[in-house]
């Protein structure tokens, strides 16, 4: 499932009653003095791994964990979830791993894999990363013709694809020269040119692994070799290739297991797309190498039933997903009546929770069942988030944790320990790495640098564009942000992204769009410099996709054009007002199309104002 310019739909949840609220019987509050939150200031970092390779964890893994489930996917949606464990996944992959080295003679070589998330998926990249080749991950909503020009810039000389791709590639192949073999996943067909079912290789890897071979498993992998090559989603500008190592990878578990306490009874809940690396290192070989599963969602429409069916404790989002649900759930409890009630008892568990007394599970009971009952983890990245969400995840139970990164890095940099949150906050920097603010201003904000053993190798055959972004090991992550005085980072904007005004004030859009991205008639907006002509001075604009759902509800229906214009300014003149001059909206632009946006929901700002130009 791709995420790519993303309609977010309605999520379905029962009618909210909260009868738990109300039927909360008395109970005896035992305080735990040493669960008094500030009564043991300090904490120690969980115990780290110490892995130089993913094969180290798949080798580690084959038997450690070969009773417990791996993978629940649902390959029709009318069927239960099928549950798959980790013994049958370490031997699909040492399988497919042997058919694709032994029988298709296909070696250190780069690999497409293109389809929405699935076993097969799964094989796929293990396989790679085990010693197979080079995997190539990219997102399978892009048009065809971008498809074709990363098979050619990557060099790749097999492709896998799910079911869902077939009608494209088949076009392709007589452009594809140079490849080898196309890979359908779940099919059984033979060898036919150069078409070849992903079963059919699976299978005659089995029988030459039965056979007594065992070279895929004696295949040595090098740390610092070039295993991974994933193309960046372009929101400024063209995608660039992003070289990774093994060892980058294997760096990110073993930065993130000090943090974040994960346990081999988790259940991520699958539902970014795998081609990006927050969601194929921390949602795929985080949980791998833990021991935990992983069900797989059916798509966006199907969350809330997913949800509920595979009780999942740790949920892996961006921002979008979370703030809609924290929206639907709070409607839905509004109507309910029961608002004013709920928001008590926020503050009395709160107020419970710092003398180590949780309510939390009990009172917001129907809530938490809505999410499967089991919630305990949301991790939210890749795009700031509104802080009163955060917040809300908290008052509800769950643990609201934060990551940062980049897919140059694979993607962790930092992370906020489960141990101690803070929302609004990016998180510290992963262990060992280090982050610091490049030429600080009077605020203290400058670029965001980090060094560390999850920085990528460099750009692919662009090494020109590599040295604009590593210097003497420090990579610009083209961020701004600052760090407090605990180490704590806080990103306040996109270096590329900036607005400066001719008197030199820096206006940073991420601001102004957390703070408008607040107000119930504002969807999603996009803040920029707009040029005029004749003026050198760049006029401050928004460009906003209304809530037409809650205008009607705040506003009245039938509501023309112009009226929805006028409401949404009167809000930004609001917002106008809580900010200093310079950094004031003039011009809002009502949009009536969807953004075009990244797979993980980024808008893409280049794009949007090439369009802009064209007007």
């Amino acid at each position: 499932m791709s995420l790519r310019d993303l309609k977010i739909p309605n999520f379905k949840f029962p009618k909210l009653k909260m009868k738990d609220i109300e039927n909360i019987e008395e109970v005896n509050v035992e305080i735990d003095p040493n669960k008094i939150i500030g009564k043991n200031k300090k904490h120690e970092y969980y115990e780290g791994t110490n892995y130089s390779t993913i094969k180290e964890i798949f080798i580690q893994n084959m038997e450690k964990y070969k009773s417990n489930i791996f993978v629940l996917e649902k390959q029709d949606h009318k069927e239960p979830y099928k549950q798959i464990t980790y013994e049958k996944f370490c031997k699909d992959v040492i399988n497919f791993g042997t058919g694709i080295t032994n029988f298709l003679n296909i070696k250190d070589e780069r690999i497409i894999i293109i389809g929405e998330t699935s076993y097969n998926w799964y094989i796929s990249y293990m396989a790679l990363l085990c010693g197979v080749g080079i995997a190539v991950p990219i997102d399978s909503q892009l048009p065809s013709n971008e498809i074709e020009n990363l098979i050619i810039r990557s060099r790749a000389t097999v492709v896998i694809y799910s079911e869902k791709k077939k009608d494209i590639i088949s076009k392709l192949q007589d452009n594809l020269p140079r490849v080898k073999y196309f890979v359908e996943m779940y099919s059984q067909d033979t060898i036919n040119g150069r078409n070849v079912g992903f079963d059919y290789i699976l299978n005659e890897g089995e029988k030459i692994v039965k056979s007594g071979d065992n070279s895929f498993l004696e295949i040595k992998i090098d740390p610092e070799e070039f295993k991974l090559l994933i193309f960046t989603s372009g929101t400024t500008s063209a995608s660039k290739g992003v070289m990774i190592c093994n060892r980058n990878l294997a760096q990110n578990i073993n930065s993130v297991n000090p943090y974040v306490k994960i346990y081999d009874t988790d259940r991520f809940f699958s539902v970014l797309p795998l081609h990006h690396t927050y969601e194929s290192t921390i949602g795929f070989l985080l949980p791998f190498e833990r021991g935990a599963s992983i069900a797989i969602c059916e798509g966006l429409k199907h969350i809330v039933p997913n949800l509920q069916q595979t009780h999942p404790t740790a949920l892996l989002a961006v921002p979008l997903l979370i703030e809609n649900l924290h929206k639907k759930i709070n409607k839905s409890i509004e109507k309910s009546g029961k608002a004013p009630l709920v928001n008590s008892m926020i503050h009395v568990t709160n107020a419970l929770k710092t003398v180590g007394v949780d309510l939390k599970k009990k009172v917001f009971k129907e809530i938490l069942d809505n999410l499967g009952g089991n919630l305990r983890i949301i991790v939210s990245a890749a795009a700031p988030i509104d802080p009163k969400v955060g917040k809300w995840v908290q008052d509800m139970g769950i643990a609201f944790l934060q990551g940062y990164g980049l897919t140059e890095t694979a993607p962790i940099a930092a992370l906020t320990p489960d141990f101690d949150p803070r929302v609004g906050s990016a998180g510290k920097a992963v262990l060992p790495d280090e982050i610091k603010i490049h030429n600080p201003n009077e605020n203290k904000e400058g670029e965001v640098w980090i060094k560390g053993e999850t920085v990528m190798m460099g750009y692919y055959e662009n090494e020109e564009a590599t040295k604009e972004v590593i210097y003497d090991g420090w990579f610009n992550s083209g961020d701004i942000g600052y760090l407090d005085k605990d180490g704590y980072l806080y990103i306040t904007g996109r270096s590329k992204n900036v607005i400066v005004t001719q008197n030199g004030k820096n206006i940073y859009p991420e601001e102004l769009e957390l703070m408008l991205g607040k107000l119930p008639e504002i969807k999603e907006c996009m803040v920029y410099g707009k040029e005029v002509e004749g003026d050198k001075e760049l006029l401050l604009s928004v460009k906003v996709i209304p809530s037409l759902e809650d205008i009607e509800e705040l506003h009245g229906r039938d509501l023309s054009d112009d009226q929805i214009h006028k409401i949404i300014w009167e809000e930004i003149k609001k917002i106008n007002k809580q900010v200093t001059s310079y950094k004031a909206i003039k011009n809002l632009e009502i949009k009536k199309d969807e953004f075009e946006k990244t797979t993980t929901m980024k808008i893409k700002r280049f794009e949007e104002l090439k369009k802009d130009k064209k007007k």
